[in-house]
């Protein structure tokens, strides 16, 4: 059988001075599949993405990403290993207002070797990856030069997925990306998204409160399903 993509083991976690916000005996996310995350806001989510992303250490326990344990890495090295592996679509997108949208799709290609030649190979060049990206997600070609901060919220999501899923990251991580749209734009984006992800062959981590959202994904959890720890206020 082929290893999960991303494995948790004996999971804990604590802000200083704090009670533990985390605590996950276990937790597994298969290759090639989508998995809904339910996580209400203090559910300790954000702090949970971070220890994923490598971002935090946790106090015990281990993160494993393509059989890496993130904990046995340099701060240094769990930094390029993020940017090589995972892709993140951000509740606020988090794009780059001074650059165009092609600028910031391309962004982790500048700073990841290895994403930059997974979208040449691919695609011939960045350029064309990005282009190729946009179209499918329905950005049309005249806004590529354009800066980000002059599109909708709805054009600026999907220019955010595009950059997350540019050089075929192993992993995409959204952090409720829909909460601005409406149902019928939210299920739209998620579908392209989806289709993305597959052609990629990204695994998708979809962390929201929309508990709607749910049936559309491979798979459904609830992080106060999987934490053991008394809930706490996030930091």
């Amino acid at each position: 059988m082929t290893a999960p993509l991303l494995e948790l083991h004996h999971l804990g976690f604590a802000w200083p001075g704090q009670a533990e916000l985390l605590d996950i005996p276990g937790f597994a996310l298969e290759q090639n599949q989508s998995l809904f995350l339910k996580g209400p806001s203090g559910s300790g989510k954000t702090t949970l993405l971070g220890l994923i992303g490598g971002v935090q250490k946790a106090q015990r326990g281990t993160v494993r990403l393509l059989d890496n344990d993130l904990a046995a890495l340099s701060a240094g090295a769990r930094d390029r290993f993020r940017v090589d592996h995972t892709g993140y679509i951000f509740q606020q997108f988090n794009l780059l207002p001074f650059l165009s949208v092609a600028e910031n799709v391309g962004l982790p290609c500048h700073f990841s070797k290895s994403r930059a030649a997974r979208a040449c190979q691919r695609h011939g060049s960045v350029a064309d990856a990005t282009a190729r990206l946009l179209s499918h997600l329905g950005i049309p070609a005249d806004l590529l030069n354009r800066r980000a901060e002059a599109l909708s919220i709805g054009q600026q999501q999907r220019v955010a997925a595009a950059r997350a899923l540019i050089g075929q990251p192993e992993l995409v991580i959204a952090d409720e990306p829909t909460s601005a749209l409406d149902a019928d734009s939210r299920e739209a984006f998620l579908q392209l998204l989806f289709a993305e992800c597959r052609e990629a062959g990204s695994s998708l981590l979809f962390v929201s409160h929309d508990q709607s959202l749910a049936p559309l994904f491979d798979r459904s959890l609830s992080l106060s399903d999987l934490n053991r720890a008394a809930r706490a206020p996030e930091i």
